[in-house]
């Protein structure tokens, strides 16, 4: 191990107790130097046993007029909240070599992260279940194997993709919850949204200095990537929340180029 703070990162990282997880997240020391060498990191980071990881297409679709279908669906955003702890602290740990800045930012995103999944845990408390009683995918974590090689693609493909689609469907789950009367899951949810914003601008970010770094043109190597790892995915179901993807670093040409 090259730095302490990557120490207790890797503790954080390790950790499959989804409470302990959360509390060793939130304790991290803030990194005061870079990274020179990539941890050895185990096959998967630490997670429990449950829930059970379905293909995304067998994950039952609940309305949400349904006490049922509120649990789902405020299941399924503590699960992308887990799996977003584990991919904060995977590319502070695995990319060697980045300013201190970049390992600042993404100590502070896990931070954030572990802070949501504590909100939706409490939530689904108050709700008479707990994360764990259904079943949910794995999308996010694959797509973060599919980019452990390499920086640029992680913050092409995961906080500007994946990542970003919450900025697009967030808005739409707030106003259908306001419908059937849940503000107390539209409170979590407004919260999640706005601080989702930076973390994709974090990942916009790093993703441009990378291709300059590189001498490649972010824009026309951001379109590339999708081309060839995402065919035919334009975003969240044809809808664009434009205003936040801009804020979040999303240029003209880039939303030109998506359709949005």
């Amino acid at each position: 191990m090259s730095v302490d703070w990557a120490e207790a990162t890797l503790r954080a990282y390790c950790c499959a107790d989804p409470a302990q997880k959360c509390a060793l997240t939130l304790e991290l020391p803030q990194p005061d130097c870079p990274l020179d060498q990539a941890v050895d990191l185990p096959a998967q980071p630490g997670r429990p046993a449950r829930p059970q990881l379905i293909h995304p297409a067998k994950v039952p679709r609940r309305k949400l007029g349904s006490e049922a279908g509120r649990v789902a669906l405020v299941h399924a955003v503590a699960h992308i909240e887990f799996n977003a702890i584990n991919l904060a602290l995977d590319a502070v740990l695995r990319f060697a070599g980045m300013p201190l800045a970049f390992y600042q930012d993404w100590v502070s995103v896990a931070r954030d992260e572990a802070r949501h999944h504590q909100m939706l845990s409490e939530r689904l408390g108050q709700m008479g279940a707990a994360y764990g009683d259904c079943s949910a995918h794995n999308g996010l974590w694959e797509m973060a194997e599919k980019t452990a090689h390499d920086a640029l693609l992680r913050m092409a493909l995961v906080p500007r993709v994946l990542e970003a689609r919450g900025l697009d469907v967030t808005p739409g789950m707030i106003a259908r919850l306001r419908e059937v009367g849940d503000t107390a899951t539209v409170q979590n949810l407004e919260i999640i949204l706005a601080e989702e914003v930076r973390h994709v601008a974090i990942g916009s970010h790093w993703f441009r200095h990378l291709c300059a770094q590189r001498g490649l043109e972010a824009d026309s190597t951001f379109a590339g990537l999708m081309a060839q790892y995402m065919p035919g995915n334009k975003g969240a179901a044809g809808h664009f929340n434009v205003a936040a993807r801009r804020e979040a670093g999303f240029s003209e040409q880039e939303l030109l180029a998506l359709g949005a």
